[in-house]
């Protein structure tokens, strides 16, 4: 079974988790570490091999169009995160459709190449945003991988289906919502991430396999190249909750990742898509 390898490519300044206490007009001041963060992300799946889909933001590609060709010359898909971190349902309609495209003409400059991939910042589609499969359908994506069905503090679709879905009738837009796990009654995040972070290595094997051997689908694994710099700089006024996610086991956290592509096979998502797009069950959302 080939899973979906991706990094969400923003730097340690630009999470939702400290999206309060540094304001964007601010993020130019900020040391940046993007650049160096992801350079070692592909050295590392350079080592073990692999290739994975990069969901890039805008304002990266804009400051650092060098990263973006080096991206794609290592064989890697360049896909959108949307220009600046802007969860989706903090935007109006026409303001998401602006972002799109913004962050797609970054992109695809830098790259040379079509982009046809998108994660929303934060996985902030949800029932609140019943407009944005249909702009992305509209702009001509392929797929989304921008659903999290889980409940969750700052996110989360939890009536939304766990595998790939079709949310646009008449369109061949697919959503691959990222990975989840069955834990009894309940359905948990196990796709990557903080999650990935800060539990213990078992459970994220456990789920993975579960997912693969008895659902017989590929999990869509998800981390950020902050997280493997564990001398980033510290945020002293983030709330207590944000720096526990944020900097909890970041000197683990490469080791854990290449265990994880040493013990099963990975893959770009958009290599996924036509697969799962045949699979993939009707949940239409109307606009």
């Amino acid at each position: 079974m080939l899973n979906g390898l991706s990094v969400d490519i923003e730097d340690w300044f630009q999470v939702g988790a400290f999206e309060r206490v540094i304001d964007r007009a601010d993020w130019d001041g900020c040391e940046s570490r993007v650049e160096r963060n992801t350079q070692a992300v592909m050295d590392m799946f350079a080592q073990a091999g692999v290739v994975g889909t990069f969901f890039t933001l805008g304002w990266v590609a804009e400051r650092f169009p060098q990263l973006i060709r080096r991206i794609v010359e290592g064989g890697h898909e360049l896909a959108s995160h949307g220009y600046d971190h802007q969860r989706v349902f903090a935007m109006t309609p026409e303001q998401y459709r602006a972002d799109l495209a913004k962050a797609r003409d970054l992109l695809e400059q830098a790259g040379g190449i079509r982009v046809t991939g998108y994660r929303a910042p934060s996985f902030s589609i949800d029932q609140r945003t019943p407009w944005a499969h249909h702009m992305l359908a509209e702009a001509g994506y392929t797929y989304s991988s921008s659903v999290a069905p889980i409940v969750h503090d700052h996110y989360g679709w939890p009536q939304a289906p766990r595998f790939a879905f079709l949310p646009v009738a008449g369109s061949d837009l697919v959503e691959l919502p990222v990975t989840t796990a069955r834990l009894g009654s309940r359905i948990v995040a196990a796709g990557g991430g903080g999650f990935f972070r800060l539990l213990p290595y078992r459970f994220s094997h456990w789920a993975m396999t579960q997912v693969t051997q008895q659902d017989q689908r590929p999990a869509i694994l998800y981390f950020h190249p902050w997280e493997i710099d564990p001398g980033q700089p510290r945020v002293a006024k983030a709330p207590l909750r944000s720096k526990v996610r944020h900097y909890t086991n970041l000197g683990a956290m490469q080791g854990k990742l290449e265990r994880l592509l040493g013990d099963f096979r990975w893959a770009r998502i958009d290599s996924l898509v036509e697969g799962e797009r045949a699979r993939a069950v009707s949940f239409p959302v109307a606009a």
